[in-house]
């Protein structure tokens, strides 16, 4: 869905124009329903974007990005890419996330398996208290009782795939 915004008073026209009753409104009161009406649009395009879905269907990055600090008490500045959390019955949580110049995910240890995958920039990785290198390419397993963290490098993101599968509901 597309919005256009208008100027102030292209809007307060339109909705004078479009219904008789905003006629005889002033400025202020045009300002405040349009203020409400926004309010209501983005009500209804959150409860929207909650929806579970049963359905198979297609999720561009551009659709769900979200920022976000660096994960398990990181650094800096992320930017994650929630692909398929409104599907329902689906177990398998599949993210991308950018780690933006100096951001790191901090250092945790793992209730489940998990999977990074680097598709650019680059990272140090800190792996059950070993430190190395990655970059395009890289795969990382992750297993349950694992500790781990990541700390993007250099002047550009870096860009990994997490996967891992949901914990059963208690």
């Amino acid at each position: 869905m597309t919005v256009k915004l208008f100027h102030r008073n292209e809007t307060t026209h339109a909705l004078r124009a479009w219904i008789p009753a905003f006629a005889g409104m002033t400025t202020r009161e045009t300002d405040m329903l349009r203020f409400m009406l926004l309010c209501m649009l983005a009500m209804v395009t959150a409860t929207h974007a909650a929806e579970p879905r049963r359905d198979s269907y297609v999720e561009n990055a551009r659709d769900i990005a979200v920022q976000q600090p660096g994960p398990h008490e990181g650094e800096g500045t992320t930017t994650a890419y929630p692909f398929f959390e409104q599907a329902d019955g689906f177990d398998i949580v599949f993210r991308q996330r950018a780690l933006h110049p100096g951001a790191t995910i901090g250092e945790h240890r793992n209730d489940k398996d998990e999977i990074y995958y680097v598709l650019s920039g680059r990272g140090e990785l800190l792996l059950d208290g070993k430190r190395r290198d990655v970059g395009p390419g890289d795969a990382i397993l992750t297993r349950d009782g694992s500790t781990h963290a990541l700390a993007q490098r250099g002047d550009a993101d870096l860009v990994i795939i997490v996967v891992y599968r949901k914990r059963a509901p208690r």
